[in-house]
């Protein structure tokens, strides 16, 4: 499945943006969906993720309360409502598709998008 990922931006703090992610190639109605962020010179971290069926989200505590993962199995996308955002949510957002329930780590997504870089501004 190729995936694309879009809606970043420079935003203040204090605001929000919704990232998506567009699935192509094949349906990702089976696959367990993620968000996560790279820092220069640091690994992609966990920062979202939800399951094949949207029946279960699990986030990173650090953004509990200002992010919001969910998806659109009809369309093929999966979203990333940010809320309240900070100047250290500033990072490169990537979604990722697998086969792991649940997964936390960037080694249970085989399928990645490009990366949206969001920048909040102080």
């Amino acid at each position: 499945v190729q995936l694309q990922a879009s809606g970043g931006g420079l935003v203040q703090a204090g605001g929000s943006l919704r990232l998506s992610c567009a699935a192509s190639g094949r349906t990702i109605i089976t696959e367990n969906m993620a968000w996560f962020r790279q820092d220069p010179g640091k690994k992609r971290a966990f920062v979202a993720g939800i399951t094949w069926d949207g029946s279960a989200t699990y986030r990173q505590d650090s953004v509990k309360g200002h992010v919001a993962i969910s998806r659109d199995n009809a369309k093929n996308t999966v979203y990333l409502q940010m809320s309240n955002l900070k100047p250290e949510d500033t990072s490169v957002y990537y979604c990722a598709a697998g086969d792991t329930l649940a997964g936390l780590r960037a080694d249970d997504y085989n399928s990645w998008g490009q990366g949206t870089l969001v920048t909040v501004s102080s």
